[in-house]
């Protein structure tokens, strides 16, 4: 139901991203999606991998500081107020989003977006309730 993320502490300076995602490449590890949030000193830069041990274990060999995180991947309609629905959904349940970002699926007329809130297990079951597609780790591994 919970799709794996990897929060990465990076350095804010010059080709460090280039670092990490060459690392990535060179492992043969896919990204689906990429934040990068950022102040003066460092960012955290956070994953969505076809494979995310593999590029755990790839991060912290290059002495990156990597950590695991679940978050709630849904499937919207790429339209519009498609993403309107399911954040009401939440608002109204007193489930607070602490961060989101998406992608768009290359098989599918529909986006994805990756929601970290404070209570993984109700937003998910609630979503669910709702008919909002929760994409699990196996299908973005697929994608």
């Amino acid at each position: 139901m919970f799709t794996r993320q990897l929060s990465v502490f990076v350095e804010n300076k010059p080709g460090r991203l280039a670092e990490i995602t060459t690392a990535l490449a060179d492992a043969g590890v896919d990204i689906r999606a990429v934040s990068v949030s950022d102040t003066a000193d460092f960012g955290i830069l956070r994953l969505i991998l076809n494979d995310p041990d593999k590029g755990r274990e790839v991060l912290k060999s290059h002495n990156c500081t990597v950590s695991l995180t679940d978050v709630i991947v849904i499937r919207i309609n790429d339209q519009p107020g498609g993403l309107s629905f399911p954040m009401k959904l939440l608002f109204n349940s007193g489930i607070s989003v602490d961060y989101m970002y998406a992608f768009i699926s290359k098989n599918e007329k529909s986006a994805c977006v990756i929601l970290r809130v404070t209570d993984n297990q109700r937003a998910a079951e609630l979503l669910s309730q709702n008919h909002i597609q929760i994409v699990s780790e196996e299908e973005i591994r697929d994608m």
